[in-house]
């Protein structure tokens, strides 16, 4: 995941122009950050959690997690102000008439449980619609804590605290976003905001890195499932909504929680490529158009390759065998969960579903078990980046 960081990510300070009306996205400063195509961690639709905030005066903590880009109305007034889709902290003071500045190490700060444990590749700190009112610098720190731990837990002498982002300045109604080197496997993360203000999201990229222990005491689950440590790497079409939604917790219930292309208006079709947790053994799957009604796939095929390239970049697999189709070109029924029991199991690393002749699916599930050298290689991942 080296090449993705070659060239640093745009910064963004000082705070933005006043809202003037009209659409208030129209000036707010963003960039296509490399990392951002990766698994979102801290997404709550994986379980993710804010766990305790030192202040939340303004605007809630949980907002900090929310799916979807933060809102903004400007007439939209509560008891204690101006009420923001964010995270907003009340402004510090000092300690006296003589020095009523805050304190250089004046901060706030928010504990987030990562939605899936995994290793952190990049993090966007967005601050949209905070113009004035954002921190002028944030930090980021990670800790792997076993089990569900609380506040008091996580702030204790016995946890250990590793920078991911050392204290940097941000822009105000802009998304920061910052690649993250450090290579371990992470469970929860403490924002840090100097000296107060608010921030809309936060955004947690990396690659999400599962509990050997519990996948084997589980025995049959879904190896491509985004919180077993599947995931997409590729796709034909990203016209409507984002691959990645296919292999996300529960059933979609809206059209745009699944995958749709564009329509075609040639002879070809359209597919996803996955990685999947490990090399896994196949013995049933799920395709699932819940959702999508005169727009779902109209057949759809589903392929396995074994191999053990390294999967981290847009082209075929490296040393890899060749594609095996386990399930044939099957019709697809609107707003329909297709379950389908293979005659045999299918060994496979890779997987992809091939759908024709555009369309869309919202789920695919594929159920199995790690074989012996999938469970070794997990183990290995699991203890590598941990430290």
């Amino acid at each position: 995941m080296t090449a993705q960081h070659a060239h640093p990510a745009p910064r963004f300070t000082g705070a933005a122009r006043p809202y003037g009306g009209g659409d208030p996205y129209a000036d707010y400063r963003t960039a296509d950050f490399p990392f951002a195509r990766l698994t979102d961690l801290a997404d709550r639709r994986l379980g993710a959690g804010v766990v305790a905030a030192a202040d939340e005066f303004f605007a809630e903590r949980e907002n900090l997690l929310l799916p979807g880009r933060a809102v903004f109305d400007p007439e939209h007034f509560g008891h204690k102000g101006k009420v923001m889709d964010g995270w907003e902290t009340r402004r510090r003071r000092g300690p006296s008439a003589g020095d009523p500045w805050p304190a250089q190490e004046d901060h706030d700060w928010a504990l987030i449980r990562l939605g899936a444990p995994g290793v952190v590749h990049g993090v966007v700190v967005d601050t949209a619609h905070f113009r004035g009112n954002h921190p002028r610098a944030v930090s980021v720190e990670g800790a792997s804590v076993p089990g569900t731990p609380g506040p008091e837990e996580l702030l204790s002498d016995g946890v250990t605290w590793t920078t991911l982002l050392p204290r940097t300045p941000v822009g105000g109604h802009a998304a920061n976003g910052f690649a993250v080197p450090a290579g371990r496997r992470f469970t929860h993360l403490r924002l840090s905001q100097y000296p107060d203000g608010g921030i809309a999201r936060l955004r947690v990229y990396g690659e999400v890195v599962p509990d050997p222990a519990w996948l084997e005491a589980l025995g049959t689950f879904d190896v491509v499932a985004l919180e077993n440590g599947g995931r997409v790497e590729d796709a034909s079409d990203r016209f409507y909504s984002p691959p990645a939604n296919t292999i996300r917790p529960g059933r979609s219930q809206r059209m745009d929680d699944g995958w749709e292309t564009r329509r075609r208006r040639d002879r070809g079709h359209d597919w996803i490529r996955y990685r999947l947790a490990a090399q896994a053994e196949i013995r049933a799957l799920e395709i699932d158009t819940a959702c999508l009604k005169g727009n779902s796939a109209g057949w759809a095929s589903v392929s396995v390759r074994d191999g053990a390239g390294t999967g981290t970049g847009t082209d075929e697999p490296e040393g890899a065998g060749d594609w095996r189709e386990i399930l044939p070109r099957t019709r697809l029924q609107p707003d329909t969960n297709h379950r389908f029991v293979l005659p045999a199991p299918a060994v496979g690393t890779y997987a992809r579903v091939d759908v024709f002749p555009d369309g869309g699916i919202s789920r695919l599930r594929l159920f199995g078990s790690l074989t012996g050298q999938g469970s070794a290689a997990l183990a290995a991942r699991h203890r590598e980046p941990g430290g």
